[in-house]
């Protein structure tokens, strides 16, 4: 849910903070005082486009900042990650800045990131339903995902079986393709591939060689330096009244005193091991001091190793084992090519069985999506009918397409609102009031699907009974998830968990957005503000307490 929401310096705004609440949020207030603005700032804040005309006038820039907390499985965190972006107790911080050159700067959890990051992120915490903006749910390439999100626990697992087989499907017709190319593509590629089959064969070239051969280049490159190193440590320990001279006389010593009290006896063991450690490793270093030799003819053989072995990896790999590898690949590319055609015939089985088990798997994922449909369809025509649209005719459309990363359908959601009126596809349903309710139907159903849900003035069209049920809805809604609603009905505002006063004011000639939470006392008073007008009667205020009443009532578990 949106926790808070700091804004300063943006179009009427000065500065505000927003503390939010679980439930029901309802902003009310003239029009004109800044309502919208605030749907706006968060719109911004989600990754929506900017412009230096919402910085505040005669200020640098503007700043939109917003703290929510989720739920250990929710998306936002594997979104987050992908990006390298830490979630910590659940908290996703998302600030935005914009310049008045119309600069923006984003951040989630302090880390910069692009807009689109910040869109794709905030798309899993946040949906806001305008009036004339109606996201993923009149987008129709997204039904399908929708229904799939709908029957999760069973088509997820159907579709995932799809999909590893639709891969591997892919995956043999990109090569079936590749193999068709035109007889002189095919012999220009072969010539290559035989080119550097023949060059990387002639260097002989084995696993880890060119790690080994730098190891020796080292030290023949510093032969003085290691030489000269281990003389002086070999003298330091072997050399007269040195190293073990001076700790075999210590140990004899000691041993005069274990026998004396035996308590040095350990004091004693310790100086003998070391001694003993001392001397293998002195023998250790006489032995790699008459081994060591310099040979500048090897090391001329080295460099030259290196650099062939260095512009095989300028064309082939970063190393010797993915040079190794590119060989391996173009080995079999080359046999495919050499034998094209019985290749060719042994791709197409492939394919052909295939393909029959993608349509065997696709023809089960619709099945069970079909299944899914007619309960998706029943729900809504449920929730419709609570909206007084119990005429209205909602259908999920299956049309067969070629196999696709989604398996074999084409969904599409299709509605008539009129008795004797054809279905239609749901992105053409043109008329307000009853679009409000379709989209506020949809959205009960799919709501659990982010963190908060905004409708800002989605009741636009309607009144008396359908408002109340709207109001309603929207409530409903609100259990599963946090919602803000920017309303003109007191309907709406009666069935508020919280309800929120949005008004302008001048202050040294200087227009600016206030916000208040208003008591009970107070929302009495705007709920009738909103019922009447501007003259606020005491019939309007009995009329505000009985709705507010009744949205209690209503609301008791």
């Amino acid at each position: 849910m949106l926790q808070e929401l700091s804004i300063r310096n943006f179009a009427i705004i000065d500065k505000i903070s927003i503390s939010f609440s679980e439930g029901l949020t309802v902003l009310t207030g003239e029009t004109g005082a800044g309502k919208s603005i605030i749907i706006d700032a968060v719109h911004l804040l989600v990754g929506g486009r900017g412009s230096a005309e919402f910085v505040r006038h005669g200020e640098k820039k503007a700043e939109i900042e917003g703290l929510f907390f989720i739920h250990d499985e929710h998306s936002c965190i594997k979104k987050a990650s992908e990006y390298g972006i830490d979630v910590e107790e659940g908290m996703v911080v998302l600030r935005r800045e914009i310049s008045n050159t119309g600069k923006s700067v984003c951040r989630v959890n302090g880390k910069l990131v692009t807009i689109a990051t910040m869109r794709e992120i905030g798309s899993s915490l946040i949906d806001i339903h305008g009036q004339h903006e109606h996201q993923e749910l009149m987008n129709d390439a997204l039904h399908v995902l929708l229904l799939d999100q709908y029957g999760k626990k069973e088509i997820v697992p159907a579709r995932e079986r799809y999909t590893n087989v639709y891969e591997k499907y892919l995956e043999v017709q990109n090569k079936i393709k590749e193999l068709s190319k035109t007889e002189q593509q095919m012999a220009h590629r072969l010539d290559l591939l035989q080119f550097q089959m023949r060059e990387i064969e002639k260097a002989n070239l084995k696993m880890n060689e060119d790690d080994l051969l730098e190891e020796e280049r080292k030290r023949l490159v510093n032969f003085e330096k290691l030489f000269g190193s281990l003389k002086d440590g070999y003298e330091q320990l072997q050399g007269d009244q040195r190293g073990l001279d001076s700790i075999g006389r210590a140990m004899s010593m000691l041993e005069t005193a274990a026998e004396v009290d035996s308590k040095y006896q350990s004091i004693k063991e310790s100086v003998s091991n070391s001694y003993y450690m001392l001397e293998d490793a002195v023998l250790t270093i006489r032995t790699e001091l008459d081994m060591l030799e310099y040979d500048p003819m090897r090391l001329n053989e080295i460099e030259s190793r290196l650099n062939e072995i260095n512009q095989l990896k300028r064309k082939y790999g970063y190393t010797v084992e993915q040079i190794l590898d590119y060989y391996e690949k173009i080995k079999e590319e080359t046999e495919s090519i050499l034998n094209k055609e019985s290749r060719l015939e042994e791709l197409q089985k492939q394919l052909d069985k295939l393909k029959k088990q993608l349509m065997d798997i696709g023809n089960h994922l619709t099945k069970i999506r079909k299944k899914w449909a007619n309960k998706l369809t029943n729900a809504i025509h449920r929730e419709l009918k609570e909206l007084y649209m119990d005429k209205t005719v909602f259908e999920v459309t299956f049309n067969e397409q070629l196999p696709s990363g989604n398996g074999l359908d084409n969904i599409q959601f299709y509605i008539s609102t009129n008795p004797g009126e054809p279905l239609k596809p749901l992105s053409k349903v043109a008329s307000g009031g009853e679009l409000s309710r379709i989209m506020l139907a949809l959205k009960t159903i799919f709501s659990t699907r982010v963190t908060s849900v905004i409708f800002d003035e989605v009741d636009t069209g309607v009144s008396g009974r359908v408002a109340q049920a709207m109001a309603e809805k929207m409530y409903k809604i609100s259990v599963n998830s946090q919602v803000l609603c920017i309303s003109h009905l007191p309907q709406v505002a009666a069935m508020a968990d919280h309800h929120m006063l949005i008004a302008k004011e001048i202050i040294h000639k200087r227009t600016r957005t206030t916000i208040k939470n208003l008591t009970e006392k107070e929302k009495i008073k705007e709920i009738g503000r909103m019922i009447s007008g501007t003259e606020i009667t005491d019939i309007t205020k009995r009329h505000a307490k009985e709705l507010l009443q009744s949205a209690y009532t209503i609301k008791k578990p």
